[in-house]
């Protein structure tokens, strides 16, 4: 019996492995098994659930209705297992396993970058696979257990942990100010080369003033991304007038390579978001990270 709960927990991490990892082949070298064995695991835990757990295509692995189903139950027992671990050594600690995590370019430039080797140093057993593109990506296609996204319009399906607030900032370069002028309120926008966001070809910014008022303004400009950094990179270089997050474009304004303007209107704050699929069974590593990162960005404030 006890031999027979070995196997299943073995398999259990085989089997979490591989849908982490995406491959059995990647499975095998993380685990440091023969990828016969992992098979093997694999066809094990199969035949104890009675159903097949993957859809198997030359391309990828895709969990099938009662692979979604174990893998949540295998993710459980080896929560159990870890919990169990005799204190005062290594395996004492609960907080391992890889995480995929995505963001976009300019969260993962700014932010994680910096963050997560420290997450890295303070759990020795935990891995990250950071998944960096700038469309909202599904977490559950995409096998993601983690997505850091700037916005103020959540997936209800999903649970969101407030990280921060992200402010923004209207700036441009001096030589396009000095070219073009310098707009002295949000409606003064529709006379410039706005660079956009390439969401149907047009945007509206949003601003409180000082009254506390809100206004909304659309812009437009001859040059529109899908992608922050680049559009903070055009502005640099004088394409003209840019929105963006304040921790993107702060060192270059620092610098003097961009000027922030209409200093007596805020753009509307964003939230930064932790956004995963669950509460229920919560690996204790994606746990850890989200609490990490919330005293991360408190840091930073």
């Amino acid at each position: 019996m006890i031999r027979l709960n070995m196997d299943r927990i073995t398999a259990a991490e085989v089997f979490v492995e591989i849908v982490d990892r995406g491959s059995m082949a990647a499975a095998a070298q993380a685990l440091e098994m023969s990828p016969a064995m992992v098979t093997r695991y694999l066809r094990e835990m199969e035949t104890w659930a009675g159903a097949r757990l993957l859809h198997r295509t030359t391309r990828r692995l895709s969990l099938t209705p009662p692979g979604e189903q174990v893998l949540a139950r295998c993710r459980a027992m080896l929560e159990v297992s870890a919990a169990m671990a005799v204190p005062g050594t290594d395996e004492a600690d609960p907080v391992h396993g890889m995480l995929r995590v995505a963001c976009a370019p300019s969260m993962a430039q700014t932010a994680l970058a910096r963050a997560l080797p420290e997450f890295l140093r303070r759990h020795p057993r935990a891995a990250v696979d950071l998944r960096v593109d700038s469309r909202a990506v599904n977490l559950v296609e995409e096998r993601i257990d983690l997505a850091i996204r700037i916005t103020n319009d959540l997936d209800p399906n999903l649970i969101a942990r407030r990280l921060a607030d992200c402010a923004s900032v209207i700036c441009a370069s001096p030589a396009y100010l000095a070219e073009h002028g310098t707009p002295a309120t949000p409606s003064d926008l529709s006379t410039h080369n706005c660079l956009t966001y390439s969401y149907f070809g047009h945007s509206l910014w949003e601003f409180v003033d000082t009254r506390g008022e809100h206004l909304g303004v659309p812009v437009g400009g001859r040059l529109s991304a899908n992608e922050a950094q680049a559009l903070l990179c055009a502005a640099e270089h004088g394409a003209g007038i840019a929105l963006q997050p304040r921790y993107a474009a702060r060192d270059l304004i620092a610098s003097g390579r961009l000027v922030a303007l209409l200093p007596g209107y805020e753009p509307k704050s964003l939230g930064i978001h932790a956004v995963f699929q669950s509460n229920r069974q919560m690996r204790p590593v994606l746990r850890a990270l989200v609490d990490f990162l919330v005293e991360w960005f408190a840091r930073q404030q």
